[in-house]
């Protein structure tokens, strides 16, 4: 979606209407596109707050940013592909990610921020799952794949470590039966990957073409939010603790 232009106010001036006046933000037709996304969050996190919910997460329409305090999982694998794309004029393409994913994960808290262009202004879609406590590693998911532009953090691999393993040769996706699902990651031969049987990804900020959390995600938290701007996620702080088995 191309940027809409508007004044530096963040205002749209329609037919005979008056300008705002100068150092004053006018939100009102703006803020009524987003009214009803803000009441949706909060049946969400309500009904999340309860225990009451529990879903997948798949968001691919268009690159987020994201933070979390750590993410840690069994049978880890990553990979180099080609991720499909929709370009600004509308045509196909494709951009090269690095794919991570685990069979079972454990997440601490995660916030998540896209923005939007809303009425002729820009706003951030902010989602943040969690209970704020550094090392309780509360979400809980299966079969999480994280297509990533860019990244930082600290990665640390344990058991039976695998480095430059085919793409292909991958396995850290089970079936409904339990078994690991050849290629899981959809990586052609002879591009770079890891595997490990454990892997802690630790103070992650980063931004995500392709975000799966599917099947199954618990967390005792969900905050949906609209901000008007450009708003980021605030920097993750650094995890306490050990996790649990997934």
């Amino acid at each position: 979606m191309s940027p809409e232009r508007h004044s530096p106010e963040g205002h749209v001036t329609g037919p005979g209407e008056a300008a705002p006046e100068e150092g004053r933000t006018h939100w009102r037709r703006s803020l009524a596109v987003a009214v009803p996304a803000l009441l949706a969050a909060g049946g969400l996190g309500t009904a999340m707050a309860s225990g009451a919910l529990a879903v997948g997460l798949k968001i691919q329409d268009r690159p987020v940013d994201f933070t979390t305090s750590s993410l840690y999982g069994t049978q880890y694998g990553a990979a180099v592909v080609d991720q499909a794309v929709v370009r600004p004029d509308g045509s196909a393409g494709s951009v090269r990610v690095l794919r991570m994913g685990f069979a079972d994960g454990m997440i601490n808290g995660l916030c998540l921020s896209q923005k939007q262009q809303i009425g002729g202004a820009t706003y951030t879609l902010m989602l943040v799952l969690g209970d704020d406590n550094p090392g309780s590693w509360e979400i809980r998911t299966k079969n999480t794949v994280l297509d990533l532009k860019n990244a930082t953090g600290v990665l640390d691999m344990d058991g039976v470590v695998d480095l430059n393993t085919n793409g292909a040769d991958v396995k850290t996706v089970k079936d409904a039966s339990g078994g690991y699902v050849d290629n899981p990651l959809n990586s052609p031969q002879h591009r770079f990957g890891i595997q490990a049987r454990y892997a802690k990804f630790d103070r992650i900020t980063g931004t995500a073409q392709d975000f799966q959390l599917p099947g199954l995600l618990t967390t005792p938290k969900l905050k949906l939010s609209v901000k008007p701007g450009s708003v980021a996620c605030p920097t993750p702080p650094a995890p306490t603790g050990t996790p649990g088995t997934p």
